[in-house]
Order: structure tokens, then sequence, then C-alpha cells
């Protein structure tokens, strides 16, 4: 259990199941999305908004930023290495984000008790403009994002 981890051992098992989800997120590198950094419960990644990425306005398409918010929210509820999925979801956008911004989405984890959590993601541009508040409710399902890790280290010997 992530419970009795110590925090080094606790941070370790966040990056190694971010490292395990971004190797299969074809979704996030098409986006050209990148992890500026991940922790139990807590992930922050970064997003340019490029010229295919702008609607109608000139401005950032909604999907685009809510995208980046959800998988900020992903990373974050997956970082004890429990299969972890959005059971719901909102976002308000608060202020548009042009064409060469640098979006910046924060993961918080706000509560997680039991196969549930709730997690609020903040999206900001390079400037600190907020740009979009997003909460995420989780629900764990069967199974860890690396498989066989927990029992691993469930078997192995104390120190």
């Amino acid at each position: 259990m992530t419970e009795a981890l110590t925090p080094e051992a606790a941070q370790a098992l966040a990056q190694a199941a971010a490292d395990a989800m971004w190797s299969r997120d074809n979704a996030a590198k098409a986006l050209g999305m990148a992890i500026v950094s991940v922790a139990p419960g807590t992930a922050h990644l970064t997003m340019a908004v490029r010229a295919d990425m702008v609607n109608g306005h000139h401005i950032c398409h909604g999907g685009m930023i809510f995208s980046l918010a959800d998988t900020a929210f992903a990373y974050a509820c997956n970082s004890y290495n429990k299969n972890t999925v959005a059971s719901a979801c909102h976002i308000d956008f608060l202020a548009p984000a042009k064409e060469g911004d640098t979006l910046h989405a924060e993961a918080i984890e706000q509560s997680q008790a039991g196969r549930t959590g709730v997690y609020d993601i903040t999206v900001r541009t390079q400037a600190g403009k907020v740009v979009a508040l997003f909460r995420g409710k989780s629900y764990r399902i069967q199974g860890e994002v690396i498989a066989g890790l927990q029992h691993a280290a469930q078997q192995a010997p104390q120190k």
C-alpha cells in the first residue's frame, strides 16, 4: 500500500507510474504535452498552443485546454500505481489562451478515499494568467499502471 511507503519510495512510485503511462500516451504526445513533474496526488504538465489548436476566433480551442487539464488529472490520480479513471469532470473557462502561449496545468489531489478521489486542476499561461479551472472526480478500477509492481514490493524482504 502507498500509505506505508517512505516519501522517497512514494515519489519513485509516482514517477515510475508516470513514465509507464507516458510510454503509451500517444494523445498527449501528439498534442505536444510535456510532464514537468509528478508526485503522489499531483502532476504538472505543459502544452504550447500551436496554430492547429486555435478555433475560428483565433483563440485556443476549449477542447485543447480540456485535454491538457484532463491529462494532468490522469497523471495525478494514477500516481499511486492503481488504475484510475475519470468518473466525472467539469471545466470553467476563465480567459482565452492564444497561439504561442505555453499552458501549464497543475493538478492537486483534494480528497482520496477508498476508490474515489477529487482533483483540482488549474490551467495558466506562462505569464500566470488563469485560463481554466477543472475539477475531476476519479474512480479506481482493477489493476495497476505497472502490473505486478505492488505485489513485488510487498514480497520484498523488509530492512
